[in-house]
């Protein structure tokens, strides 16, 4: 066999063999369809209750472990039917959610906030993780990218089963747990990022991913989660989003997603 046939099918051989370990590490997470039904239950445009913020369609991605997106999802009829740079900015959030949650500490990219500001204790966070723009958008070419930007949101998005990357600084992003520990994050995106977290807790408690075995996993907020921090005090707090009497903030706080301190 020549050299280049060899590499050719070495990489085809890796290749086949990371998509086999990634499809049975995402088995361990929610399907595309309950993950849709988990979404559109979560958010207004589909019949769920209101987020606060804007109450626009949504997008979610999750991601196993290790990093690698599972599943890209929506809750409109089609893709544009809710922001499309949110497509990129759910699997950012996925990602920090898991990179930076552990078996015993979740933190919630909501929490990342005020840490990573200038003078702050995780200043340059945001920018060590880079998205992979490759995986982001696919293809090589403008037939490639034509093709793919038709599938995303659906089973066949690029971006599944790929290393996006990407690290995501407010609120909508969760890490997943069970009764192994933790098994990857969601992110969701599509609205203002206090809603944005909201929808992602409503989402993580419907699927029953947000505890483990014995107990909750432990987060920085004063309630003992991963819950949205409105005490501007906190070193991982997050700023109000909306004053408005209904909210993000009060939706949070009657969900449980928050510290429990209505924002001022």
């Amino acid at each position: 066999m020549k050299k280049t046939q060899y590499l050719t099918f070495l990489a085809a051989t890796v290749g086949l063999l990371t998509t086999s370990n990634v499809m049975a590490s995402c088995n361990a997470l929610p399907s595309h369809a309950e993950l849709t039904t988990a979404l559109k239950a979560a958010v207004n445009p589909s019949g769920g209750p209101s987020n606060g913020g804007f109450d626009l369609n949504m997008w979610l991605t999750t991601v196993d472990r290790d990093g690698f997106v599972c599943n890209i999802t929506f809750t409109g009829d089609d893709r544009g039917d809710q922001w499309p740079g949110s497509r990129v900015i759910s699997a950012q959030k996925a990602n920090t959610a898991n990179a930076f949650s552990l078996p015993g500490l979740a933190l919630s990219t909501a929490n990342l906030f005020t840490a990573v500001q200038p003078g702050n204790s995780l200043f340059g966070l945001q920018e060590s993780n880079p998205v992979n723009t490759i995986v982001a958008y696919g293809g090589s070419s403008n037939k490639d990218k034509f093709r793919d930007t038709r599938r995303y949101g659906t089973i066949k998005d690029g971006m599944k089963g790929q290393l996006i990357g990407g690290v995501n600084v407010f609120g909508g992003g969760l890490a997943l747990y069970d009764d192994s520990g933790i098994i990857g994050a969601l992110g969701v995106s599509g609205d203002s990022s206090c809603a944005d977290h909201n929808v992602a807790w409503r989402v993580r408690e419907a699927l029953g991913l947000g505890t483990t075995a014995t107990a909750y996993p432990g987060g920085v907020a004063s309630t003992g989660t991963d819950g949205i921090i409105y005490d501007q005090t906190n070193g991982f707090a997050h700023p109000l989003c909306s004053d408005s009497a209904a909210g993000e903030d009060e939706v949070a706080d009657t969900i449980s997603a928050s510290d429990g301190t209505t924002a001022p």
